[in-house]
């Protein structure tokens, strides 16, 4: 079996194993369309002998920013690496100032787009794009050139041997990527990441997922774009997967009925919003279908690994099983073996109630600039811990600094931000790379996140606050959406709330009372107030007294990635948030 060393290698790898039909399948217009894993590297060499013939060479780099996960991204990404060029990704949705700041940073020389949306935002920005030669489409576009002439310009194989030189020249410890990270705050930072950081990443974490060789299937439709689905995605390259792509979040659960996937990845924020569908839904039964759906959510919610909680409890999950989480894996497609979560913190209870309904959620941790897996849970051979991102992969070092910060040592640790010594040397120094995550390892060995170390926050009393733990114990109510505490410097922590305006509706509906159809209207509801009031009077039970949140305001817009108010990996831009709602922040602080 050929050594994996670069990651054009992982679909080599593939065909000398098993040469599966459907390695990558896209929906266009209502139908899937597969390619196999022959196709796939014989379309990859095209590009790469068309790149050449364009004069592309080592080292250029090449811009992909596409709406949707696609074949033609995979296809682009091995046929631009192939030749020693880099892939800059970048998330479709951010602004085109972003988009011109990363193109000229990188240095692009081509930028491939998927569509007119995209494609109208690049146009924006063209003239300030000096050394941008070519903008492609993966969409028929008019008045863009199309992908598909790469494909004719490469047709001719008489340059192959040219590839094939370029391919041996290309080192493993060689630059293949620049990834820019959102960033909560300020100018999007490029984490150059080499071949071996990520196929390390890649084979060290491979063993912690549990695939059966060229028989699971994937749905993907995390942003491709973000390390964490890349890699995903090379790993399923490496087993043999047969990877599904989500026409959009909107479709997604169409596509997993139609899909039916044995395995997906999943960020937090996705899987609350499953839930508190699957919770709105019981909570409509009645008699004794109420009674049984709620039984058994009370007994997921108590759920802990490998019989711990004993053979009585077992034989009730069994019958729990049968009776109402069949029904939940039945709307996740029927096939669900696993799910891996990452980018941000698993409240337990869906750690719990998922894995208790057959469909356990490994949670994992890691940052564009660690490739990015550093830990992973793993349901076998006792590596799962609820309320733990798991233990360290092979070949990856973590210890806790004495100020709480996870510090971490690997061959996953970046080569260091493009253009950018002073913020690389602020970040890698003493051998480790420092996280911004503050956490503990605890006596089995599990790495257990407490907060991001700049968003913790001292009131003026002199007290820490971990926001994040806050919020996410908060938003189990289905009352809250989303929620920002703040109250640095203050004398005490208070909070913005997004309600779940769909469930509030719901409820007062129930509830007999109207509450009028404008959120400005529901906002200012005393009884939804007051409803908001005791679920948070609920939830700071759990906390000292210097945590509670004693104030809150609510908010009538929906918090979103185009609002401005979150990441593309639905992370809150705290800053943002603030500058958007000092009014209130001034009402909480003044009154």
């Amino acid at each position: 079996m050929s050594n994996i060393t670069r990651l054009f290698d992982f679909p080599y790898h593939q065909l000398e194993k098993n040469n599966i039909l459907d390695c990558l399948v896209t929906k266009y217009d209502g139908e899937w369309v597969k390619t196999s894993t022959q196709e796939y590297i014989k379309k990859s060499n095209t590009i790469s002998r068309a790149f050449l013939r364009l004069g592309v060479k080592k080292n250029d780099k090449i811009a992909i920013i596409s709406s949707s996960n696609r074949t033609e991204w995979n296809i682009m990404d091995i046929g631009t690496l192939q030749i020693g060029a880099q892939t800059v990704p970048i998330y479709p949705t951010i602004s085109e100032e972003d988009y011109e700041y990363i193109l000229n940073h990188s240095e692009a020389t081509y930028c491939f787009v998927s569509d007119a949306e995209v494609l109208r935002k690049v146009n924006l920005i063209k003239n300030n794009l000096p050394l941008l030669k070519e903008v492609y489409s993966f969409n028929e576009i008019e008045g863009c050139k199309n992908w598909k002439e790469l494909l004719v310009l490469g047709e001719d194989i008489s340059n192959q041997d040219d590839v094939e030189d370029c391919k041996s020249n290309v080192r493993p410890n060689e630059l293949a990527t620049i990834i820019y990270t959102s960033g909560t705050t300020g100018r999007p930072k490029g984490v150059m990441l080499s071949h071996h950081n990520i196929v390390s990443n890649v084979l060290d974490s491979a063993p912690r997922i549990p695939f059966k060789e060229s028989s699971s299937r994937a749905l993907s439709f995390l942003p491709i774009c973000h390390i964490f689905e890349r890699v995903i995605l090379y790993i399923y390259q490496y087993y043999s997967v047969s990877i599904y792509f989500a026409e959009s979040i909107d479709k997604l659960s169409d596509n997993i009925k139609e899909v039916k996937p044995t395995v997906f990845s999943v960020v937090p924020r996705l899987l609350e919003k499953v839930y508190d569908k699957i919770i709105e839904k019981g909570a409509t039964l009645t008699g004794i279908k109420r009674k049984l759906f709620f039984w058994s959510v009370d007994l997921g919610l108590r759920y802990e690994p490998y019989g711990a909680n004993g053979l009585w409890y077992e034989l009730q999950l069994k019958i729990a099983r049968k009776l109402i989480f069949s029904k939940w894996q039945e709307g996740l497609g029927g096939n669900l073996t696993v799910l891996v979560s990452g980018s941000a913190a698993l409240q337990q209870r869906l750690t719990r109630i998922f894995a208790a309904a057959g469909m356990p959620v490994m949670e994992g941790y890691g940052l564009t600039e660690t490739s990015p897996v550093i830990t992973v849970n793993d349901s076998r051979n006792r590596l799962f811990k609820v309320g733990t991102v798991g233990k360290p992969i092979q070949n990856v070092e973590v210890k806790i600094a004495a100020d709480g910060e996870i510090l971490c040592k690997g061959p996953n640790v970046m080569m260091g931000y493009y253009k950018d010594e002073k913020l690389t040397s602020e970040t890698i120094y003493d051998g480790y790379f420092h996280t911004g995550d503050i956490g503990e390892i605890d006596a089995e060995g599990f790495l257990k996140i407490t907060d991001r170390k700049k968003e913790m926050f001292k009131t003026s009393g002199g007290k820490y606050i971990a926001p994040q733990i806050i919020e996410n114990t908060m938003k189990q109510s289905l009352f809250i959406e989303q929620m920002m505490v703040i109250g640095d410097g203050e004398k005490m922590p208070a909070a913005f709330i997004q309600p779940n305006f769909d469930y509030i509706k719901t409820w007062a509906a129930q509830e007999g009372f109207d509450i009028g159809d404008l959120n400005e209207e529901i906002i200012c509801n005393e009884k939804v107030i007051k409803k908001i009031q005791e679920e948070v009077d609920l939830y700071n039970e759990k906390f000292g007294n210097w945590e509670k949140i004693k104030k809150f305001e609510l908010t009538p817009t929906v918090w979103s990635i185009n609002g401005g108010e979150l990441t593309p990996t639905l992370k809150l831009k705290r800053k943002i948030v603030k500058e958007k709602y000092i009014k209130l922040y001034e009402k909480i602080y003044t009154s």
